[in-house]
């Protein structure tokens, strides 16, 4: 929690430098930062398959068993940031131009894109860092070593927010170098990452048995690579699509006016630092259920622990929704850009609020369910959600009707009170009560 709240206020204070050049950059940034979102879950989904399998192993002192899943995570973060980088960098036009359609000014469309794809290809040298990163810091959690890798995430963060400072507006001698200086930044903080938990990791053998031999060979038993393609590719594809579904409601929302990409831009950035904590305790959920489970631990003590962590969830999404629906009004005046623009990101904040309860809620329903190893049920509950209702809902909504932004907005996220219901009734089911490291 500690790490993803500096992360995510560090990520504000990124995003306000940004605002404070102009409307056009921050659009630009903006749209680059939700396409690059996909390949982080991406990668995200790919590490967690085999995470599920690192919990349970480390909960049952399985370390060899930790160092295989290790092997896997960097075999499978290397094709996909090569990927990426291809697709970005051929595409990255194309792609940035989908969120430009919307009534306004072309003249203004045609700057935020130039901006946006300044940003993307500076960014791309920072995708393959960003990959391994996540597979040293991913098995360092479910190993129970949480300390490290938030000391890295601060380190990162700071020299990126330093870096911006100095980049973005030219100080200390630096060019002044707008969008490109926040990309180069985060670039290099990247990096600086990579480097502190991959040290730590390599030079403390004894506190992570797993990481000995780990370079050896990338062998890994044919029976465990299975199971982990069986139980990971879902969750690689269902954070793909979960998050290009999410894109695919974003461009339909772009549609209705240029102002809704710098007006959603600010309101998911206080979104993005308020459910720092419940996004933080489904995390927690998944390891923890995972580390019960694979110690064989009474069914019951499981469900118990499941319902306290279930309920701290939606009481955090409680709380953190009063506290974004106190600042609505006050958080947009922080950013350089136009009155209109302000009042849609104030409207926007308040029904982004109202649901957050039933986002903890789901979150957290959603790591349980893959502690157990469901995740052919946690692809269904949850691309397959977006797919199958909120983007049809989205596309038909803004393609055939003449509704405008805020309707639209309020009734594509209320269907997450259905997806609320739908989540209780698989808890209760407690077919995710499987021990997996046997």
């Amino acid at each position: 929690m500690i790490q993803n709240g500096i992360t995510n206020f560090v990520s504000l204070l990124d995003n306000i430098m940004v605002g404070q050049v102009g409307t056009s950059q921050m659009s630009g940034v903006s749209i680059v930062n939700g396409l690059l979102f996909v390949f982080n879950l991406c990668v995200f989904g790919a590490c967690s398959g085999a995470g599920i399998f690192t919990a349970q192993f480390y909960g049952s002192e399985n370390h060899k068993g930790v160092r295989h899943t290790f092997r896997f995570k960097l075999l499978i973060c290397l094709p996909l940031a090569l990927g990426a980088i291809g697709i970005f960098w051929f595409f990255g036009q194309d792609l940035v131009g989908l969120y430009l359609t919307g009534e306004g000014d072309p003249h203004t469309a045609a700057l935020c894109q130039a901006y946006g794809l300044i940003y993307l290809r500076a960014m791309l040298l920072g995708l393959l860092p960003f990959a391994l990163c996540n597979a040293y810091a991913g098995t360092l959690r479910e190993t129970g070593e949480t300390f490290v890798p938030m000391a890295a995430g601060i380190a990162a963060v700071l020299v990126n927010l330093t870096l911006n400072y100095i980049l973005i507006f030219g100080h200390f001698g630096a060019p002044k170098m707008g969008v490109q200086g926040a990309a180069i930044a985060t670039v290099i903080s990247r990096y600086v990452e990579l480097a502190i938990v991959a040290a730590w990791t390599h030079l403390n053998p004894a506190k992570n048995p797993f990481i000995r031999d780990a370079f050896r060979s990338f062998a890994i038993p044919r029976p465990l690579l299975r199971e982990i393609a069986v139980k990971g590719l879902p969750l690689l594809a269902n954070e793909s699509l979960w998050a290009a579904g999410n894109e695919v409601m974003r461009q339909c929302y772009s549609t209705c006016s240029l102002d809704v990409v710098p007006a959603m831009n600010i309101s998911g950035t206080i979104w993005n630092l308020a459910s720092v904590v419940f996004l933080s305790l489904g995390t927690a959920v998944g390891i923890l259920m995972g580390q019960m489970l694979g110690a064989s631990a009474p069914k019951e003590a499981v469900r118990s622990t499941n319902r306290k962590l279930l309920a701290v969830a939606t009481a955090s999404g409680v709380l953190f929704a009063l506290v974004m629906a106190v600042f609505s009004g006050v958080f947009p005046l922080i950013y350089n850009t136009t009155g209109q623009v302000r009042l849609l990101a104030t409207q926007l904040i308040l029904i982004s609020a109202a649901i957050m309860p039933f986002n903890a809620y789901v979150n957290a329903v959603y790591f349980t369910m893959r502690s157990g190893g469901q995740t052919w049920v946690t692809f269904l509950f949850d691309s397959g959600f977006v797919w199958l209702v909120c983007v049809p809902l989205a596309f038909v909504l803004s393609r055939f009707t003449p509704i405008s932004i805020l309707p639209l907005y309020a009734l594509c996220q209320g269907v997450e009170l259905v997806k609320s219901v739908v989540g209780a009734w698989l808890i209760r089911r407690g077919d995710w009560i499987v021990n997996l490291a046997n």
